[in-house]
Order: structure tokens, then C-alpha cells, then sequence
């Protein structure tokens, strides 16, 4: 069994600068992911800091500086309507926003690390609409005007798309970030009918241009639209430790090909405390060790985490699954 830590404003840490700092700047996002890399070895390996900002402040989105080491969030949305939004251009990588930025520095990660899975984030549609428009916003537009909705999600999906070609012909990776889109921000219903028509072509049309099945991450509580997300066809997927991870898992025994990161409680990170992170690996491992294509994930490390304690809960979970063999 396999210990994937998701490492965002966590590099940032590992050499010692603020996130703030390191978002704003190839050559240190660069030297971050580089040494995440070098003290974790884990895959995929996402370029980012905070991933779900990117294509909205290109889109004019204002992204604040946090204070302290916090991760940058956006401030102020660009858009106040759907029609706002519907009349956005599509996004150039090369020259709009840090798109440029973001795919240098996955493209020097990847010349220095050929055999890791360096991956570009990119939001999916209800994320980034919510991104652009506030999501709480963009829930109650989703209420009201559901076939509007529907027809801005599927324009978002064509620059969204062409987003993706573009990273796949710099000869790098995709990964999808859509957690606006799940429980209880959203119902069962509105996922299938409003959100999830624009998330299926997303996803085919980006594995489609990358020649395989692509990690598709959704956060929150999604075991009661896991079998409708499954309809989109990702490779990879995360069991959210926000979610009953159990009934989860035991959905997911009807989709065996598709790989499973079960997330622990990140938080538990922050407290740096090792009997109390190794009794929740532990809790992790039993939920994840009846599937053969499942690994253990961190959820989002916290900037603060120690990178010796996330070591050593990899080299445990290591020994524990070998043990368990």
C-alpha cells in the first residue's frame, strides 16, 4: 500500500517561503515542487499552490495576499451574473494570467524528473463558474436558472478543453479539480442534471487529448453521487475523508479499474502529533485494504506539517502493507 501525500502550499514550506511567494513565481515554484518531490517521491505531482485560483484571476478574478503562510484566495470576483461569464474569451496558456507560468514551471519538472507523474491542475467547469461568479452565487443562479447554467457550463468546458490540449502539447499531464460541484454544496439532483452533463465532456475530452484516463479530484461529501460521477469515466479519484468512507468504497467495488486515493483528516497534519496521525493511517488503511487499486492519500498537507512525520507515515504504511501481503 502506497502513502500519497497531495502536496499544494505544503512546498512552499520546504523551502522555506511563503506560499504567497511561491505562487507568484516560476523559478520558486519550480525549486518547491522539486524539493516536495525529493522528500516525498509522491505521484501525481501537481504544480500549484493554490490550484482552484489559477484560471480565474487570469480570467480577472483579484487573488489577495494572505497573511502569514496561508494559502492565497480570491477577493474579489469578476464576473456578477451568468451572462458575465458567458461572455468571457477563452483563456491564451500563453500569455494569459500565470497559465504561462504554471506550465514552465511543470515542463522544468518534468526535464528534471522524467519518470515522476508531473500533472498541470485545471478547475473543472462548476469550480471555476463558482470561482468567477462566488460560489454561493453561482448555487443559487444554479436554483433559479437551471438551462442557463447548463449553457455557461458547457461554454466554460470548450476554453476549459482547449486548456487542457494545450498542456497536453506542451508534452505534460492533466489533472481535474472540481470540489465546488459536490455534497452538501449541491444536491444529487442538481449534480446530475445541471453539473454533471458539462463535467462528463470535460473529462472524456481531456483524456481523449492525453490518450488516457485522467485523475479527476472532488472533495467533500461524494459518496451519495459517487455512482453518477463515475459516469465521466476518471482514472483516478479520491474517497474524501469528508465522506462515509466505507459506503464509499463499497460503490466503488463496482468500478474496479479506476485507482482510489482514500484521504485521511489533513487537519490531523497540522498537530504534528505521531500517535494520533498513525491511529487515523491506521483507521485509513482498514477502509482502503480490500481494494487492490487504492493508496492512501494526506488530504491537503498543511503548510506547517513536518515533513518528517509525513515520511514517517509513509515508510508505515509501507510496512504495514507488507505485513499485510
Amino acid at each position: 500500500m502506497d502513502f500519497q501525500p497531495a502536496v499544494y502550499e505544503h512546498a512552499a514550506r520546504l523551502i522555506n517561503k511563503r506560499p504567497w511567494e511561491v505562487s507568484r513565481d516560476a523559478d520558486l515554484l519550480f525549486q518547491a515542487h522539486s524539493a516536495a518531490y525529493e522528500t516525498y517521491r509522491h505521484s501525481p505531482v501537481v504544480v500549484g499552490i493554490d490550484v482552484y485560483n489559477i484560471e480565474a484571476e487570469a480570467h480577472g478574478c483579484i487573488v489577495s495576499e494572505p497573511d502569514g503562510n496561508e494559502a492565497p484566495a480570491i477577493r474579489e470576483h469578476v464576473c456578477k451574473s451568468l451572462k458575465d461569464i458567458s461572455l468571457l474569451p477563452v483563456l491564451n496558456p500563453r500569455s494569459d494570467g500565470r497559465l504561462p507560468m504554471i506550465i514552465d514551471a511543470a515542463r522544468r519538472l518534468k526535464a528534471k524528473y522524467p519518470r515522476a507523474d508531473v500533472r498541470v491542475p485545471v478547475s473543472g467547469p462548476f469550480s471555476l463558474a463558482g470561482s468567477l461568479l462566488g460560489l454561493e452565487n453561482m448555487l443559487c443562479e444554479t436554483l433559479e436558472n437551471p438551462e442557463l447554467s447548463s449553457l455557461v457550463l458547457d461554454q466554460i468546458v470548450s476554453g476549459q478543453t482547449a486548456y487542457c490540449r494545450a498542456i497536453v502539447q506542451s508534452g505534460l499531464a492533466v489533472s481535474i479539480f472540481e470540489s465546488g460541484a459536490t455534497p452538501p454544496l449541491v444536491s444529487p439532483a442538481m449534480f446530475e442534471n445541471v453539473i454533471l452533463p458539462a463535467l462528463d465532456r470535460m473529462v472524456k475530452s481531456a483524456s481523449f487529448a492525453q490518450g488516457q484516463l485522467l485523475p479527476c479530484i472532488m472533495g467533500g461529501n461524494t459518496e451519495p453521487i459517487i455512482d453518477l460521477f463515475m459516469r465521466s469515466k476518471p482514472g483516478y479519484i479520491i474517497c474524501p475523508s469528508e465522506t462515509d468512507q466505507a459506503a464509499f468504497m463499497k460503490k466503488m467495488e463496482a468500478y474496479p479499474s479506476v485507482m482510489v486515493r482514500v484521504n485521511m483528516n489533513a487537519a490531523i497534519f497540522a498537530t504534528n502529533d505521531m500517535d494520533r496521525i498513525t491511529k487515523e493511517a491506521n483507521r485509513v488503511f482498514d477502509v482502503a485494504r480490500t481494494r487492490i487499486k487504492a493508496c492512501i492519500g494526506s488530504g491537503v498537507l498543511p503548510y506547517e506539517a513536518d515533513p518528517r512525520i509525513v515520511q514517517d507515515v509513509a515508510e508505515y504504511v509501507m510496512i504495514r502493507g507488507i505485513l499485510l501481503i
